[in-house]
């Protein structure tokens, strides 16, 4: 059963914002390695100083093992996020309801 996982990360929403456009090319690279190795659905929102990333994966381990690449945590850092605090982390087993859409 796959996961859902939400991270919410402070940092520099501007510099994330104006990343998305000069770095095009890194978020793709990213996207594509992400659902090579069990990433299903990826989306950013973005708040108050902070950046919402709302992701399925087919399991924690697959997750674990994508986020924990020392490669994209600088990726991360690089793009505005605050690398003195950790990521709010939330992983949820993803079931199915009759009220889904």
């Amino acid at each position: 059963m796959s996961v859902f996982v939400t991270i919410r990360i402070t940092g520099d929403t501007a510099l994330f914002r104006r990343s998305l456009t000069e770095r095009k090319d890194d978020f793709a690279a990213i996207a594509q390695r992400a659902r090579g190795k069990g990433g299903l659905h990826h989306r950013f929102g973005v708040g108050d100083g902070y950046v919402l990333v709302v992701d399925e994966w087919e399991s924690v381990d697959a997750f674990q093992a994508f986020f924990g690449d020392p490669q994209l945590q600088t990726f991360i850092g690089s793009v505005g996020a605050n690398t003195s605090m950790q990521p709010e982390i939330t992983v949820a087993e993803a079931i199915d309801s009759p009220d889904a859409y």
